[in-house]
């Protein structure tokens, strides 16, 4: 494995890059949200759809790595609700009411998939993309229905939000990629003629590209303003997921790349797409956004630690 440090950095300063053009509000106004529209909507689908295609599947140990990445995830949002809906008065007034919950729980449960994929590429090429894109098709409709359940249940939604957020889910082009790409492997049609290889082009401008538009949607001001619960959420995620998920996988007896990708995904900050989700679906949308901002900067040190273990 290459030094976690030497595959991490690189990553971390295209983040920075971004926070800067950010700042700077470079190339201008509106530009990164119809670039990070091309990203979700097409690059990053083609690199799933692409990896998941040629995939070697029998390589990959998907019934412990499901076990070990959806059991931590299913754990985690019960504990979660448990403690929400039973905390003493001192835990419930730092978790805050049912917006501010849905925002803890968004920042506790999802991941980013650009800072996913391209450590698992840096760290351990062809085959951690590999294991990575795996990884995604197993946690990306899990996740995005576990955040949906949180918001019915704790009130945000309006009328007709239930229905709105399982269309919205079924056409999650994230969902729709994995699937396809995981049925033309396993039927073995593949990728035929130029499709392949226009589909890896395609999917390699995604992650420096993501990476960067991550760092774009970093906004520091907002932690000043966003009290414990930024804090809590971000202990959660960057230091208790991924000790659980060390614990399971030594359970499950998972092994080598696939031990590594689940520690990976479990201690990677929450996804951009949270603050979008939070805003439509009635969560704290401020909140939300000051979550991605601490837990993408603290990652750049519970990362390498956790890596390193």
């Amino acid at each position: 494995m290459a030094s976690v440090q030497q595959a991490l950095g690189p990553l971390f300063l295209l983040i920075v890059i971004g926070a800067l053009l950010g700042w700077k509000r470079f190339p201008g106004e509106g530009f990164w949200n119809e670039m990070e529209r091309l990203i979700y909507y097409v690059l990053f689908p083609a690199m799933l759809l692409s990896t998941l295609a040629r995939a070697d599947m029998a390589s990959v140990p998907v019934i412990p790595l499901a076990s070990v990445m959806l059991g931590a995830m299913l754990l985690f949002s019960a504990a979660l609700w448990l403690c929400w809906r039973h905390a003493p008065d001192w835990l419930s007034r730092q978790l805050g009411d049912a917006a501010s919950f849905t925002s803890l729980f968004q920042g506790s449960i999802r991941f980013n998939s650009y800072v996913g994929v391209a450590g698992a590429a840096a760290l351990h090429g062809t085959t951690g993309a590999t294991v990575a894109a795996v990884a995604l098709a197993l946690m990306v409709p899990v996740a995005n229905l576990l955040c949906v359940m949180a918001f019915i249940a704790a009130g945000t939604l309006g009328e007709g939000g239930f229905l709105r957020s399982l269309k919205a889910l079924s056409r999650n082009p994230l969902v729709l990629a994995c699937l396809a790409g995981t049925a033309l492997n396993l039927s073995g049609v593949g990728l035929p003629g130029w499709s392949g290889d226009t589909l890896a082009l395609l999917g390699r401008a995604a992650l420096p590209l993501g990476l960067v538009a991550v760092g774009v949607a970093l906004r520091p001001r907002v932690l000043l303003a966003s009290g414990s619960v930024a804090w809590l959420a971000s202990l959660l995620k960057l230091l208790a997921m991924p000790a659980l998920v060390v614990v399971l996988c030594q359970l499950a007896g998972l092994t080598g790349v696939a031990r590594d990708v689940a520690i990976l995904f479990a201690a990677l900050p929450t996804a951009t797409s949270a603050y979008i989700l939070a805003r439509q679906m009635g969560g704290n949308a401020e909140l939300m956004a000051a979550l991605i901002t601490a837990q993408t900067l603290l990652a750049m040190l519970t990362l390498p630690f956790w890596l390193s273990i």
